[in-house]
């Protein structure tokens, strides 16, 4: 297994930092089922890759062992904002690479300058995907992965673009819902919901991201958690 160092991660406002922090102790109460947890959004931009990685990386911090893994696939940009060092030339494999059976598992998973926290990259994009999340080798590497860490935090598409994100919830043990502050319609949020809900994924709390505050303004740092419980989801106001 190769080491890296992943950049851009940590050093966030205090507010995210902290918020960030309460869903990482909040995870911890969902019980020992609760293993593959999906991160997603509705539409794009709605900061849904941040809070993954810095979730990740606060869990790895902790002491628990947490993989991050990315399957956004068609146009993950993750490698160039996080792990530019990691090239082709030099062996670096991936996601896209283990499923397609160009790779195995060591190779493709690479530890980081966190002692218990581990990444699988996406090195190479693919034009359709679907077939690799439909095989069987997609479902044996998510098991993998659940025997062998405390949890996989899986970073996948927005769901409004493609329909990945139903495929994958399907074999996670739930999903986290960033929603960008009087940006994502409320419609778009009981849709995407109602997607996940029909793929077998419960929504396990949801982050608002990018929350105006009355004395700072409007700033794209601060983050809340809330909690979806038996079809009442907060997020300052139930949605009925």
């Amino acid at each position: 297994m190769k080491t890296i160092e992943v950049q851009n991660v940590g050093a966030l406002p205090y507010a995210m930092e902290e918020a960030v922090n309460r869903l990482r102790i909040n995870i911890g109460f969902l019980g020992n089922d609760i293993r593959k947890i999906m991160i997603i959004s509705t539409f794009p931009d709605e900061g849904k890759s941040t809070i993954a990685v810095n979730l990740w990386r606060q869990m790895s911090e902790a002491g628990t062992k947490s993989l991050l893994l990315d399957v956004d696939m068609r146009k993950s940009v993750f490698k160039r904002e996080h792990l530019p060092e990691a090239s082709e030339k030099d062996g670096f494999k991936g996601t896209s690479d283990y499923l397609a059976g160009n790779a195995d598992i060591d190779d493709a998973v690479c530890h980081t300058q966190f002692e218990s926290g581990d990444i699988m990259m996406n090195a190479e994009n693919v034009v359709n995907p679907s077939i690799l999340l439909d095989s069987e080798r997609f479902t044996e590497m998510l098991d993998y992965f659940s025997r062998n860490y405390r949890y996989t935090f899986v970073d996948v598409p927005p769901l409004d673009l493609v329909s990945d994100g139903e495929r994958i919830g399907s074999q996670c043990d739930g999903a986290i819902l960033v929603i960008r502050a009087g940006v994502t319609p409320t419609g778009a949020v009981k849709a995407t919901i109602a997607q996940l809900e029909r793929a077998g994924c419960p929504v396990l709390g949801v982050v608002l991201n990018r929350v105006e505050n009355s004395k700072r303004g409007y700033y794209s740092g601060h983050s809340h958690y809330g909690s979806y419980y038996g079809g009442s989801y907060y997020y300052g106001q139930k949605i009925n």
